[in-house]
């Protein structure tokens, strides 16, 4: 079954980031294209990816893509994911995107987010043409010859404005709602 996610012009947002300024997608938009990634702070999956996610946004940087990630699990009930815990872990991580408060959540369920870490693909017209993994890593790194999916993905979209085929569904810790 398609995903329904898949195809359609990807929400705007305007939130808060770790840095102190207020981003929108407008501002992180790549020449070629942008991943808006929902992470969190303590979910084992993307601990383990943090380090890949930022050499991933490195490279895919170097193809034109921009790249922003955006915490919108529920501060109150997990605090380790509080906008101060979000500062830490960014700067824990030498993050060199910017990362983003949903306090709201409006955003992640605009894009139809389920899991931390979830991966969206934009087109350089906003369009999503990839939902998925970052790679076979769960909570542990891939295998060394694991392809990089969100990579590969995003240079093709980057090339061709059109996502893979057989793209996989993301794998982590459910979103925590309010």
């Amino acid at each position: 079954m398609p995903d329904e996610r898949l195809h359609r012009t990807a929400p705007d947002f305007s939130l808060p980031a770790t840095d102190g300024a207020t981003v929108s997608l407008n501002d992180v938009r790549g020449e070629k294209g942008t991943v808006v990634a929902f992470i969190c702070n303590h979910c084992p999956y993307v601990v383990s990816a943090a380090r890949r996610m930022v050499a991933d946004a490195q490279t895919l940087a170097g193809h034109g893509v921009g790249f922003v990630a955006i915490c919108a699990n529920d501060a109150v009930r997990y605090p380790a994911d509080s906008f101060e815990r979000m500062k830490v872990f960014a700067q824990t991580h030498d993050f060199t995107f910017p990362y983003l408060h949903d306090e709201a959540q409006a955003v992640a369920r605009a894009y139809g987010a389920t899991v931390t870490p979830d991966f969206f693909g934009l087109n350089a017209d906003g369009i999503i043409k990839y939902r998925g993994r970052m790679d076979a890593g769960q909570t542990s790194a891939p295998p060394a010859s694991a392809p990089r999916e969100l990579v590969e993905a995003m240079v093709t979209i980057a090339a061709t404005g059109e996502g893979p085929g057989g793209q996989k569904p993301p794998i982590g810790c459910s979103i925590k709602w309010k």
